[in-house]
């Protein structure tokens, strides 16, 4: 039964933080710190030991986003590209 309040508990506040803007942010630099959009591979095993670790835990926030809010996956990434987009946009107004 604790189990079952702690899971509740911890799906509910993963959606409170889905829900907004700055929620999103936080999420998608987690997922990127945890190197979920690239590759782990090393030739020092150790430190690529690491990496998959790390890839593993954000796989593990990417797995509970499509299985608790899917529909906040796309808003996040739209919300990240358009991000990107006036960041390089500014560095392009800054090179003259």
């Amino acid at each position: 039964m604790r189990s079952r309040l702690a899971k509740t508990n911890e799906d509910e506040d993963f959606k409170w933080l889905m829900g907004s803007k700055r929620g999103r942010r936080i999420v998608w630099r987690l997922l990127d710190r945890a190197g979920v959009f690239r590759l782990s591979f090393n030739t020092n095993a150790m430190q690529m030991a690491f990496a998959e670790g790390n890839r593993n835990e954000g796989l593990r926030v990417l797995s509970q986003i499509h299985t608790l809010c899917p529909e906040l996956y796309q808003v996040m990434v739209k919300e990240q590209a358009s991000h990107d987009n006036r960041i390089n946009d500014d560095d392009r107004r800054n090179d003259h």
